[in-house]
């Protein structure tokens, strides 16, 4: 768990009594001389997130069958270079999950976690998705229901899944408001509901994070349990490929791979990211990141390094309060 210290100097008062003179009973000088002592440190605990994985794992087997995944053989505990920072992963599979995977870094400085829940393509279920990072005092946050379709242009999939959930989000866009600009192309993979914030560390904040978390993750399980299996194998296919989409992305131009290739090198950063995070990359689809964002591509026919080519970005929430997208893309 990552700690953060408060200085508290706490000068202590000393006495220090001068000798009398010559012995002939003069009076005899008293003065106070501060002498400093070595700072206090309070140690104020922030969030453990390995409590949000207990809790999702735990809510979970009150709604599945959980097994482990796998990809929990290989992919469990990695050493990083610098041999003091422990990255920890976990999976598991369900009759309706695909895959539900965590991944959570620590070190003396930092703490990150990477949490997600696939379904499998025979449903259209959102994608639960939470990204945290926590470095000194500062916190980064996302924690949505990643829409599998786009939600901009598909009234029908936002009002089956959001709609009932516009008051949940509302909820907590007053605690943990909106953390500043988000480009255009990261938006559409996000809902109406996403949490994107920043915030200084304190008690209050990261209850209030646990507690959207656990809201949000009951809201998911229950459209996993509402959620009927589709049969039309062209619709699983439009999900098997909007899933893939969506992996591809994430595997490209996710912000937290330049992390992952510090602290255990790009080869490893490229399997871990292919493999684990966004396993189904390989076995969803065959379509290249270009194929998909094909505004990327370089003369060289390469893929730009940038995050974002439209150059546009919301500074503020670009959804109103029933979920309707007033931004432009």
């Amino acid at each position: 768990m990552l700690n953060f210290c408060l200085m508290l100097k706490s000068p202590s008062l000393t006495t220090s009594v001068s000798s009398c003179n010559n012995g002939r009973g003069g009076s005899c000088s008293v003065y106070w001389r501060r002498r400093r002592k070595a700072p206090v440190l309070l140690q104020v605990s922030a969030a453990s997130y390995q409590k949000f994985v207990d809790f999702a794992v735990n809510e979970t087997k009150r709604h599945a069958v959980l097994a482990p995944s796998p990809l929990q053989e290989k992919y469990n505990t990695l050493v990083a270079m610098d041999g003091k920072t422990e990255l920890q992963m976990s999976s598991f599979q369900a009759p309706k999950i695909r895959l539900l995977r965590s991944m959570s870094i620590q070190n003396e400085v930092m703490q990150v976690l990477d949490f997600a829940v696939f379904p499998k393509p025979e449903f259209d279920v959102p994608i639960f998705c939470a990204n945290f990072f926590t470095a000194a005092s500062t916190n980064i946050v996302v924690l949505d229901l990643n829409p599998l379709h786009d939600v901009i242009h598909h009234r029908d999939y936002k009002d089956k899944y959001y709609k009932s959930l516009m008051p949940l989000g509302l909820k907590y866009t007053k605690l943990l408001p909106w953390g500043g600009r988000l480009t255009s192309e990261s938006i559409k993979f996000f809902s109406p509901i996403v949490i994107w914030t920043k915030f200084t560390s304190s008690q209050d904040k990261h209850d209030a994070l646990y507690s959207a978390f656990m809201e949000y993750y009951k809201a998911w399980l229950k459209l996993m349990d509402q959620a009927v299996e589709e049969t039309d194998v062209s619709q699983i296919m439009c999900n098997c490929e909007a899933q893939h989409r969506y992996l591809t992305w994430r595997a490209e131009k996710d912000p937290g791979h330049g992390v992952l290739k510090k602290l255990i090198g790009e080869t490893l950063a490229a399997d871990l990211l292919g493999n684990f995070l966004f396993n189904g990359i390989k076995e969803l689809g065959s379509k290249k990141f270009l194929a998909y964002f094909p505004e990327y591509c370089c003369e060289d026919g390469t893929v730009n390094e940038k995050r974002s080519i439209i150059g546009k970005s919301f500074e503020h929430r670009p959804w109103d309060s029933r979920g309707e997208f007033v931004g432009i893309i």
